[in-house]
């Protein structure tokens, strides 16, 4: 069984193909023959030893990947999800060790994985529950009352792209920030507004709402730069463990996509949000498991709208 890993960190260079035993369905657990995985921004950070701390004890190869969608082969005792053999599934992994998405088998809780939505591909499907997750998370964490306004950095970003989906559907005024490439497709997300990125963000934010917004997600990870854009009282979420420090009532929360793993739920209504069009599945590019390496390169690069996604046949 093929898995792309790495012995050690570094550059894209490091990742390598590697054969693994076979693995089994235990209690509660299904077994995928993996077809698809997304390369996001976390692999990048877990291949450069940015999250060393999380494979603490453990023995190389470290398979990155957190997304997964393919074919289940094997049902274990107790899965009380109605998913069986045969059924086209994608998947949130949360990576250890060899355990990651970069492989062509792979064994996940039964209730974190839902049917693949009606008429997309491995490719396509498996572009959903990270991401999706994570911003059906942070809206969770912003407990924002339809009518009130959200403010979005990284708008472009498949976390706040389907932060506006998601947002514009529970009833929410959306303002977004873009480059000038991307305020197209920020606009054909939903945003009712959209500004100019950058380090002023904030500023430009106060420029439409003088008091503030109501709640921010923050996907571009501007931190400190971007609270001055949220009223007093309101409610701001990060995506990379960043807390902020106790100021003007501000409700601060971190958004950690782990704490929904299993949460099928969640997961199978995003589901049928693809399925009714109120979320949209963003691919940017294909690649076969022998150019993983090309695929983070492409990433690193920067400017991707869209997942990338690595392929084994």
């Amino acid at each position: 069984m093929h898995a792309i890993g790495y012995m050690k960190y570094g550059g894209p260079e490091v990742l390598e193909i590697y054969n693994l035993p076979e693995i089994h369905a235990g209690f509660g657990q299904v077994r995928i023959r993996n077809y698809a995985a997304t390369v996001n921004p976390t692999d990048i950070m877990a291949r450069t030893g940015l999250q060393s701390g999380q494979q603490k004890g453990i023995a190389p190869p470290y398979v990155p990947g957190m997304e997964a969608a393919g074919i289940v082969d094997e049902v274990g005792k107790g899965v009380a999800t109605g998913v069986k053999v045969g059924d086209s599934v994608l998947g949130l992994v949360i990576p250890r060790g060899d355990h990651g998405a970069y492989r062509e088998q792979i064994v996940l809780s039964a209730r974190s994985v839902v049917p693949v939505p009606a008429g997309k591909s491995f490719t396509e499907a498996c572009t959903l529950p990270m991401n999706g997750l994570t911003a059906r998370m942070s809206l969770d964490l912003l407990n924002l009352p339809a009518g009130q306004t959200i403010a979005v950095t990284g708008a472009a970003g498949a976390y706040g792209g389907y932060v506006i989906q998601l947002a514009k559907a529970e009833g929410l005024r959306v303002i977004a920030d873009a480059s000038e490439q991307d305020e197209q497709l920020v606009k054909s997300l939903g945003a009712d507004i959209v500004i100019r990125r950058g380090d002023d963000v904030a500023s430009r934010i106060r420029e439409y709402f003088p008091n503030g917004v109501d709640g921010l997600a923050d996907g571009a990870v501007l931190n400190e730069l971007v609270i001055p854009a949220v009223r007093d009282g309101g409610a701001f979420t990060s995506v990379r463990g960043f807390q902020g420090k106790p100021q003007r009532e501000i409700s601060f929360s971190r958004t950690f996509v782990m704490n929904y793993d299993g949460e099928f739920e969640k997961l199978d209504h995003l589901r049928r949000q693809v399925e009714n069009g109120t979320l949209s599945l963003r691919l940017a590019a294909t690649y076969p498991k022998e150019r993983a390496a090309a695929a983070h390169q492409r990433l690193e690069a920067g400017g991707t709208r869209g997942r990338l996604v690595i392929e084994f046949a």
